[in-house]
């Protein structure tokens, strides 16, 4: 049965971020070097899309511990196990859909997902990615760590086996319903370059696993 986003996590929080590190293929590897990535200057502004319980930000706050970080998630129990991890770090909590957030332009320096948008569609990207290019200072960047379909074959099947089973379930509102519909890396960059992003590097592979960043414009942090 499927379950809604929320639903789904909170109801996996106690093991959640053991079965992150010990379930997913070089997770142990992929997690620091997507904190590694982020920037170091002092009070750097991070966004962090789908930030679940923030394993990446345990890589990222001992090398930046003034970072202000704002995180958004669907789950609260998500939000809360964050909020006592974390607790006497400049963190900001958003429950709510990032699809749904607005961002103030030139905002952030830098944005970072991990593991959090395989379940979306190009299309339902593109204005995500759009809105946070315009949140994103001249020069910044998101830092998308994320599990990706092989070929178009498989991302077809993938989409299709989700239709599937919502109809099976008669399931036809709007709810964010937990499973795995990666696109290709191909598919995701474009999401990115039509959501405003001019400049993408494929900076890590570890098998469906990739990193890609992608930059809001010219300059640098």
């Amino acid at each position: 049965m499927l379950e809604p986003m929320d639903v789904f996590f909170d109801r996996r929080l106690d093991g959640y971020e053991a079965h992150q590190l010990t379930a997913i293929a070089s997770a142990q590897e992929f997690y620091p070097f997507t904190a590694s990535l982020l920037p170091v200057q002092p009070g750097a502004r991070i966004l962090d899309l789908g930030c679940g319980t923030g394993l990446e930000l345990d890589f990222y706050f001992p090398r930046n511990p003034t970072a202000r970080v704002t995180g958004i998630d669907l789950a609260p129990g998500m939000l809360q196990a964050l909020r006592e991890k974390f607790a006497g770090r400049a963190l900001t909590v958003i429950q709510g859909s990032y699809f749904d957030v607005p961002l103030e332009a030139h905002s952030f320096d830098a944005a970072v997902s991990v593991e959090s948008l395989h379940h979306f569609t190009l299309e339902e990207k593109i204005p995500l990615y759009r809105n946070v290019c315009q949140g994103l200072v001249p020069g910044g960047f998101l830092i998308l760590t994320d599990y990706f379909a092989q070929s178009e074959a498989e991302e077809a099947h993938f989409r299709q086996a989700l239709l599937r089973e919502k109809a099976a379930q008669g399931l036809s509102d709007s709810t964010l319903y937990h499973f795995d519909t990666p696109l290709t890396v191909e598919h995701e960059m474009q999401a990115l370059r039509e959501g405003g992003f001019p400049r993408l590097e494929l900076l890590g592979r570890w098998g469906a696993t990739c990193t890609i960043r992608a930059y809001s414009g010219r300059g640098s942090l």
